[in-house]
């Protein structure tokens, strides 16, 4: 990808909502470029889609954490399974280095997070785990 293609992602990542005139006159192309540009994108599945975050989604989670799992053996489908049956997971990540999943939790109180961090920790197969409370949002795409 290009630095225009890379340039209208990040203005797409600011205001998906923003105009192809806009858009062209922030990226210095003309509009039929930006048009031809975000038609390509999602052709190729680089871009799958367009959402909109409301107010109440930020504040639907007033406890936020990212829990980093290690686990034993070969349990890690099994795990991801028992994992996204929880409803307060979010969010479920393969990662590499030192953990195996990184899982996003959100609840509306500090206990139901302890709670949830409980179970998790009691599933079979946990070897190790590191919880970090999200305190503050800076951005969010």
């Amino acid at each position: 990808m290009d630095d225009v293609g890379r340039n209208l992602i990040s203005a797409l990542r600011h205001d998906a909502r923003a105009s192809l005139s806009d858009l062209a006159l922030t990226l210095g192309v003309s509009r039929t470029t930006v048009k031809a540009r975000i038609d390509r994108l999602r052709q190729t599945g680089e871009i799958v889609g367009f959402s909109v975050v409301l107010r109440e989604d930020t504040l639907r989670d007033p406890v936020r954490g990212l829990m980093m799992l290690g686990i034993e053996g070969r349990g890690t489908d099994r795990i991801v399974r028992q994992l996204t049956g929880l409803s307060a997971v979010r969010a479920v990540h393969s990662t590499n280095g030192r953990w195996d999943l990184i899982v996003e939790i959100g609840t509306d109180t500090l206990e139901a997070c302890d709670a949830v961090l409980a179970q998790i920790r009691r599933f079979d197969g946990v070897a190790t785990s590191e919880t970090s409370l999200l305190l503050r949002t800076r951005k969010q795409g």
